[in-house]
């Protein structure tokens, strides 16, 4: 891997050769987010300390920092000029982290995420034992999840994660998107190049924990509706 200088910024990585993909829901390759392991373990190095990563999300370039440190958490918040009370997404690098994180959610949850992810999917589920409250914000009751789809396996401790843009900004596809004040604000850039540009779906997966409940649409995105039908047509009905 060959390290280039910024011009305005912390160093960036070129993107490395190969691009194994894993099982995962029928989505196109583009969507596969190009970390290798040592970068993670980089990555989630910087976070552990408190520090903002800005990273190659699957769709576009995203903000990553520790879900348990509430200074870093803050401090994502005001690169993007929002509400820091406003819940952001945790991001696990295996599913199985993130089923165990909710457990208890229940078995059409458990199963509808296992069916969705890893993939250019956000989903919204119970959180029974409250975790991750500075991710969550007010509502400790429902947390936001994603597990992308890696190049090879990863074992590494979540993130928080959002788009790396301004509150109602544009979503950034390469790094130079990004507003100059939010890159050189971070403590660690990785640069993999242009991005699909597409954000992630998101399901809205809470209305399965009830014996009859459905499972809704938030927002249209990398995933096809057709393939979120398709992944969650056995396990409940789509809420119009």
């Amino acid at each position: 891997m060959t390290d280039a200088v910024a011009p305005d910024g912390p160093g960036r990585e070129t993107p490395p050769d190969g691009d194994a993909v894993p099982d995962g829901p029928p989505v196109d390759g583009d969507a596969v987010l190009p970390l290798e392991p040592a970068a993670v373990a980089e990555l989630t190095g910087v976070t552990a300390r408190g520090g903002v990563a800005l990273f190659p999300a699957e769709g576009v370039y995203g903000l990553a920092a520790d879900p348990g440190h509430p200074g870093a958490v803050e401090r994502v918040a005001r690169l993007k000029g929002r509400d820091p009370a406003k819940p952001s997404s945790v991001l696990f690098w295996r599913l199985a982290d993130a089923l165990a994180a909710v457990d208890g959610a229940g078995d059409r949850v458990l199963a509808a995420m296992a069916a969705l992810l890893p993939g250019p999917v956000g989903v919204l589920v119970p959180n029974p034992a409250g975790r991750f409250a500075v991710a969550t914000g007010p509502d400790t009751t429902t947390l936001g999840v994603r597990v992308p789809r890696l190049p090879a396996p990863v074992d590494a401790p979540p993130v928080v994660q959002t788009s790396a843009n301004r509150a109602g900004g544009p979503d950034p596809a390469t790094v130079d998107a990004v507003p100059r004040p939010i890159r050189r604000a971070c403590d660690l850039v990785l640069d993999r190049g242009a991005r699909p540009g597409t954000p992630s779906t998101i399901v809205d997966l809470r209305g399965l924990a009830e014996p009859a409940g459905s499972w809704r649409l938030v927002r249209a995105g990398a995933l096809p509706t057709d393939a979120v039908d398709a992944a969650l047509g056995d396990l409940g009905p789509r809420a119009d």
